[in-house]
C-alpha cells in the first residue's frame, strides 16, 4: 500500500483537543488521504473525472465505510451514493448530507471529499456516544459535480431533481471520443438509468453540505469555518464587438474601428461594475477571441466571455443590465457595433435565515465566532436548493487555493467544522 501521506501531514500540526463527542481527527485524516490515493498524479494531486473507473473506486471505498458504520447503502441509476441512518422517525422527511469525489484533472484533494467524510463522521460519532437521530439521516456521494469530462458539471445531483435535458447529455462527447452514454456503460449505467434517478424530494428535508471555501475570507478572519448565505447564479454573455479590420501600417489612427480597443475598454469597465450592485456581485472575463488575430492587422471582430454571478436574482440581474449598457455605451464611443448572445443564466440559490440563524447559534456554542459569507461557485447545493431548504458551511482554504495540488485545509479547521455540523444536525432532529 502506498504511503498515506495526506493523512501524515495533516496529523503533523493538528490539535486532539477536538477529539470529542466521539469526533476522531485521526479518522478524518486517515480517510482523507485514502481517498487521495485513487487517481493520485505525479504531483500529488487528484484526478478523478466523472463516471471513471477511479471515482468509481473512490465510491466503492467510501460505501464500504458506510456499511461498517451502520447504514443501509445504495447506489441510484446516476450513480449517486447513498448510505442511510433510519433514525427514531423513520417515515419522517431525512437530513441529507454529503459532497462529490469526482476532481478535476489534477486537482485538490479536499474539494468535494471533505463533504462526504464530514457526513460520515458525525455517523462514526453517534455511533461511538450511542446517540439515534429522530429523523432519518442520509450521507449522499453526488456523481459528476466538476464536470471536467464533458465541460458541464453536476450530472448527480441534477438527476436526482430531474433538472438538466438528456437530450443534450446524450450529445456530449469528452476528449477521447466517448459519448455520455459510453461512460456511463462504463461504470454500469445507462441512460435509462440515469433517466430514472430522479427522486420524490418531499422525502427529503433538507440538504446540508460541507466544502472547502476555495477563498481567502475566512483565511483573513483566522476562522476554521463560516456560514454560507447563498450560492452564486451565474449568466454567461457572449459579447461580441464588430469592427473592421485594415492594414496596420497603412489605416490612420483617425480612421480605425478597432473591435479590440472597444474590447480593452470594456474589460476595463466591467471589472468596476460589481461593487456598484453589492459586495457578494462579480463580474469575470476570462475568454476572448481576436479576429482575424494577426500581428499586423487591426481587429475586426473581438468576442468576450463575460461571467457574472451574484447570490440574488434580483441583484445579478441589474449587474447583467449595467453589463450590456456598458457595452452599447462603449461601441457608440468607439464606432463599433455590438450584439450579444445569452449562453446561461441560472437563478441563485438563497440560504434559509432560520437555519442560518441555528448555524450562528451552534457556533457560538462551539466557541467559534460566526462569519457569514457567499458562496461564489456551484455546488451540489444550488442543484437542491432549486428543490428543496439548503445549508452550507464553508471550511477555511489556505491562500484561496483550489482544484490544484496544493489545495489545502488544515485538520484543525476541518474538525472544527464537523463539530458544527454534528451540533447543527442534533438541533435540527430537536426540531418538530
Amino acid at each position: 500500500m502506498k504511503e498515506n501521506f495526506l493523512k501524515e501531514a495533516l496529523c503533523r500540526s493538528y490539535d486532539k483537543k477536538y477529539d470529542y463527542n466521539g469526533v476522531s481527527g485521526e479518522r478524518v485524516a486517515s480517510r482523507l488521504g485514502q481517498l487521495a490515493m485513487i487517481g493520485l498524479t505525479e504531483d500529488r494531486g487528484s484526478n478523478r473525472p466523472g463516471y471513471s473507473r477511479a471515482e468509481k473506486e473512490a465510491k466503492d471505498l467510501v460505501s464500504d465505510w458506510m456499511h461498517k458504520a451502520g447504514l443501509d447503502v445504495y447506489m441510484d441509476g446516476a450513480g449517486n451514493v447513498f448510505g442511510r441512518c433510519k433514525g427514531n422517525k423513520v417515515t419522517q422527511p431525512a437530513i441529507l448530507c454529503g459532497s462529490h469525489l469526482d476532481s478535476v484533472p489534477n486537482g485538490g484533494h479536499f474539494d468535494g471529499p471533505l463533504g462526504v467524510i464530514a457526513a460520515l463522521e458525525v455517523v462514526e460519532a453517534w455511533k461511538e456516544t450511542g446517540y439515534k437521530p429522530e429523523k432519518p439521516f442520509e450521507i449522499a456521494v453526488f456523481s459528476d459535480e466538476e464536470g471536467a469530462r464533458f465541460n458541464g458539471g453536476l450530472n448527480g445531483s441534477e438527476a436526482i431533481v430531474g433538472k438538466g435535458s438528456l437530450a443534450e447529455k446524450v450529445e456530449l462527447v469528452d476528449g477521447e471520443g466517448r459519448s455520455f452514454s459510453e461512460v456511463l456503460q462504463d461504470v454500469g449505467l445507462s441512460l435509462d438509468s440515469y433517466a430514472g434517478a430522479k427522486r420524490d424530494m418531499e422525502e427529503i428535508e433538507l440538504f446540508v453540505e460541507v466544502h472547502i471555501e476555495q477563498g481567502k475570507r475566512l483565511e483573513k478572519e483566522n476562522l476554521p469555518c463560516g456560514i454560507v448565505t447563498g450560492i452564486a447564479g451565474p449568466c454567461w454573455l457572449e459579447v461580441t464587438f464588430h469592427g473592421e479590420a485594415g492594414h496596420a501600417g497603412n489605416t490612420p489612427m483617425e480612421d480605425r474601428k478597432d473591435a479590440l480597443v472597444a474590447a480593452a475598454a470594456f474589460i476595463q469597465t466591467v471589472h468596476t461594475l460589481p461593487q456598484q450592485v453589492s459586495d457578494s456581485a462579480v463580474a469575470t472575463i476570462g475568454k476572448m477571441k481576436v479576429k482575424p488575430n494577426g500581428v499586423n492587422v487591426i481587429p475586426g471582430e473581438v468576442s468576450l466571455y463575460v461571467d457574472i454571478r451574484d447570490i440574488t436574482q434580483e441583484r445579478r440581474d441589474s449587474l447583467v443590465t449595467r453589463v450590456l449598457a456598458t457595452a452599447n455605451k462603449i461601441a457608440a464611443d468607439y464606432k463599433v457595433t455590438v450584439e450579444h448572445d445569452e449562453k446561461m443564466r441560472v437563478a441563485p440559490v438563497p440560504i434559509d435565515e432560520g437555519k442560518q440563524a441555528l448555524l450562528v447559534e451552534t457556533m457560538e456554542e462551539e466557541l467559534i465566532r460566526p462569519y457569514h459569507l457567499p458562496s461564489g461557485a456551484g455546488h451540489d447545493a444550488m442543484i437542491l436548493g432549486s428543490e428543496i431548504p439548503v445549508a452550507m458551511l464553508f471550511t477555511r482554504s489556505k491562500e484561496g487555493v483550489s482544484h490544484n495540488p496544493a489545495e489545502w485545509s488544515d485538520l484543525n479547521d476541518c474538525v472544527q467544522t464537523i463539530h458544527v455540523l454534528k451540533k447543527f444536525i442534533e438541533k435540527l432532529n430537536s426540531e418538530n
